[in-house]
This record gives structure tokens, sequence and C-alpha cells, in this order.
């Protein structure tokens, strides 16, 4: 049955764009923004390089309303991104920026340094800078090379783009988008962000909830419908796997999942909070999770994946799930019913499979506050640094007495098994030794009996036994 609130809005053009998708032949819930800007006659620079997010080819910005009643402008993959996510939002495209006569800095200063070759990757790589433009003025290196992490420029070489954003970016952010917020903050308060929106027809179904209460009537009522947080995973499922999903409830949306509560022992981070976010604020609280997120894809990919959806998928290489062990941290789970708190340790039950009923969402993540006698270090090998999903991942936790005896350790490892596995033996055999040298070589063939890894395009049985095992000794070292 069709639902009277079934229209997806958002700017573009500095004009609202209404899509009833009950109503309309062209577009499904499942279209990406990729896909349809390029249906449109005037917006052909954004491109399909992958669609999966490596590339940054199909680059765009996104602008929403903070809670200071401002603009705030983020780059993210139109390949990974579902045409309802636009919902009351807007859209810029390179198009936006300038036109040939009156650039916008960031287009004059790649044009001034000669920063483009056959331009393919150009207009993402502009859309990047423009959101680096809009948020960080007079940006260094890290920053910038941070930016330009999710964009791939085979022919040009990377120099002369980053003299081109060290070049625009010294404006403050100021440009015509500037003089026009007010009238966009205006535009975007009159889309409807209070009803539920309902997409329904004969073989699809999306749901964008605005409470978490009513996204939880919802999982009652669709037990099977795929969650949408923030859907770096699924839209995978359907630009590379080419799945249809029938049932979609999308909770991107929902203000309540995207708290932050400071109690008297730990932080709870909602789960709908983006993993840039949370790399940028937990910087001195949880330095190693920071630390983690910095080499966890792009910028585009961390603007759009949420916690919870990491926790969520329960993938063997969820590279926040060794660490966040490592932290002692816990998933708080909530339905209609009830609310209950679940050590991680014990959530992820088997390969892709949690304690979560199918009535249940993540909440937040609750991570106890740690002492200062307590050493924590995560760590990544992957082939790439950036983009790339991890080879091996681990979260190390660590209490010595005052004589260096080691009163507790925790060995966590990611993509050494069907889940995020402890190293036992390991730790059986550590605790209660001086925390040395000799001690760490002594346990470091014990890793071998903890694991038995598989074998895969990323590395063999073997190799990921002495990456396991070389992580033990770079921890130690580490902390020396």
């Amino acid at each position: 049955m069709a639902s009277n609130n079934s229209i997806v809005s958002f700017i573009l053009d500095g004009k609202i764009v209404n899509i009833d998708f009950n109503n309309n032949n062209k577009y499904t819930p499942i279209t990406t923004v990729l896909e349809y800007l390029r249906s449109l006659p005037k917006h052909k620079g954004v491109k399909e390089g992958c669609a999966e997010g490596d590339c940054g080819a199909c680059t765009v910005a996104i602008a929403q309303i903070n809670n200071y009643n401002q603009l705030t402008y983020k780059a993210f993959n139109s390949c990974m991104i579902f045409l309802p996510q636009l919902h009351g939002k807007q859209l810029i495209t390179v198009e936006n920026l300038g036109t040939s006569n009156v650039l916008h800095p960031v287009q004059k200063a790649m044009v001034t340094n000669d920063a483009s070759q056959c331009g393919f990757c150009t207009s993402g790589v502009v859309m990047s800078l423009f959101a680096l433009y809009k948020n960080i003025n007079n940006p260094n290196k890290k920053e910038i090379d941070d930016a330009l992490a999710g964009n791939l420029c085979r022919c040009t070489g990377y120099r002369p783009i980053i003299d081109a954003a060290t070049q625009a970016c010294a404006y403050d952010g100021i440009d015509k988008f500037t003089k026009n917020e007010a009238e966009i903050i205006s535009l975007l308060k009159s889309i409807n962000k209070f009803s539920t929106i309902a997409i329904e027809n004969d073989t699809q179904k999306y749901y964008i909830p605005f409470t978490l209460y009513e996204a939880l009537k919802l999982k009652e009522k669709h037990e099977d419908a795929i969650i949408l947080n923030g859907g770096t995973d699924v839209a995978l499922r359907v630009t590379k796997k080419h799945e249809f999903i029938a049932e979609i409830i999308d909770i991107s949306e929902i203000n309540e999942l995207k708290q932050i509560k400071v109690n008297d022992n730990s932080i709870e981070i909602g789960a709908g909070i983006s993993l840039e976010e949370i790399k940028i604020t937990f910087e001195n609280n949880f330095p190693q999770l920071s630390s983690l997120l910095s080499v966890f894809g792009s910028k585009q990919i961390r603007n759009k994946g949420t916690l919870g959806g990491n926790i969520g998928s329960a993938s063997p290489i969820g590279d926040t799930i060794p660490i966040l062990m490592a932290y002692d941290a816990s998933v708080i789970l909530v339905s209609t019913k009830n609310e209950r708190k679940i050590p991680l340790r014990d959530f992820i039950t088997a390969y892709h499979k949690t304690e979560m009923e199918k009535n249940e969402l993540i909440k937040s993540v609750d991570i106890p506050k740690i002492d200062k006698d307590t050493i924590i270090k995560s760590y990544k090998i992957s082939k790439r640094k950036t983009l790339d999903i991890s080879t091996v991942s681990a979260g190390f936790r660590l209490n010595l007495d005052e004589n260096l005896i080691i009163k507790d350790i925790k060995l966590f490892y990611g993509g050494m098994a069907a889940t995020t596995k402890r190293a036992e033996k390991t730790e059986s055999f550590l605790i209660g030794k001086k925390w040395e040298r000799k001690t760490v070589e002594q346990a470091m063939p014990i890793i071998f009996e903890d694991f038995n890894p598989l074998s895969d395009a990323r590395s063999s049985d073997e190799g990921r036994k002495i990456m396991a095992r070389n992580l033990l000794l770079k921890f130690y070292l580490d902390t020396n």
C-alpha cells in the first residue's frame, strides 16, 4: 500500500528537488546519487571510476544544517549514497562551483598550477578540495593529504594538486556559497524531517524514520529489513554484487543516535555518529581509536561510515572492533520493550553474526575511561595505507606493576579468524612475567598456536601468522 509521505526532497542548483518514488518509474530507492546525476543533462562532471569508494572520481559535497544553525560542507562518494539519503540536504556538484568566466578559488588554483591532465579525476579532486576549502583555512600538508587520500589521479601527479590546495584554501572559506547560506538554510528547514518517509511499491520498501521510537516500530514490523546507518557496506552490495534489496530502514536521520554522553566512568558514543567525527572528537580521550581511524578509508568514506555500522557488520576485518575490545567497550542495544548492554567481546558470536535480536538496533557504544596505568595500542597492516581493508589488525591492552610484571594483558586480533579473536594462549604465557624483550620473544611463537587463519588474496595463512607474531614485538617496542 502506498504511503502519503513518499517524497524525498533535497536542494540541487539552489532549488528544492522533489522525487516521489511511489509515482516514479525512472529512479528506485537504491538508485545511487552518482547514477542520478549522470542521468541529468547538466551534471556530467561526476564520473564513475570504481563504484566502490576507491577512486574519488564521483566525489560530491553535501551541505547540512548543524546544531548551531550553520551549514557544514563535507565530501562524499556519490557512488555509495542512495538517492533517498539526500533528503533534507544540499547536493553540490562541480558544476555548481563556478563558470568558465568566474571560477571558484579552488578551480582557479587548479588551473594556475597546471593540476589537471586527462581531467577524468579532476572534478572529484576539485570537490574534495572544495570541502577542505570550506572547513580548514591555510591547511597544512597533512590536512591536504588527508583530504585527497580518497582521490586517485594517475596522470597529473599530486604535487601540483597539493600546490593548488595550498594556494586556494586561504580565504576563510568565503565564496558565493557563503552569501547564499541564509537562503539555503531557510529552504532546508522547509523540508519535512518529522514524519517518517515511506517508499512502498510492489517490489521494494524504503523507510526514513526521524525518531528512534519510529525506527524500532518499523524494525518490529519489518524484521528482515536491512538497516542502513552509514551505508558504506550496504551500498557495495548494490553497486558491486548487484543485489536487489527489498526492504531498507534508513536510520541515518535519527538525532538520538548521534549523541555523545559523558558519564562518570565512561563515554557513550551514538551508533549514528560518523567515523570522521569520532576521529576528530576523541583524539584526547581515546587516542588509539582516533589514530586507527586516520587510516580507515578516506575522508569521503569516514564522513559516511558510522561506528554502529562497522560493529553491526560483525566483520572479522572490521577495523574498529579489535581496538574497541581492547578499550573494553560495550554495545547498548535497544528495542521498543527494553535496553540492554553487552560487552563487545561477547557481542559477536560467529562470522557476521551477533547477539542482536531481530527487533533491536545498536543505540550506542559505551567506552570506559582509561586510567593512566593502562597501556592501549592499535595496529593495522594492509597493502595500502588508507584505502584498504586490513590484512591483520590488532588492539592490545597491558597493565604492569611497579616492577614491570605483567598483571594483565589482552591481545585482540582481526583478520586471523572468523571473528575478532584473542590470543589466549599467548596471554596466559605472558601474565605474571616481566615485560621485557626476552619474555616477548619467548611468547611470539605461541601466537602460531592461537590462530589458524585462512589464505586469501591479501595474504597466505603463514604470512598472517608472521604479521600477528611481529605485532606483539612491535607492541613491546612501542611501550618500552
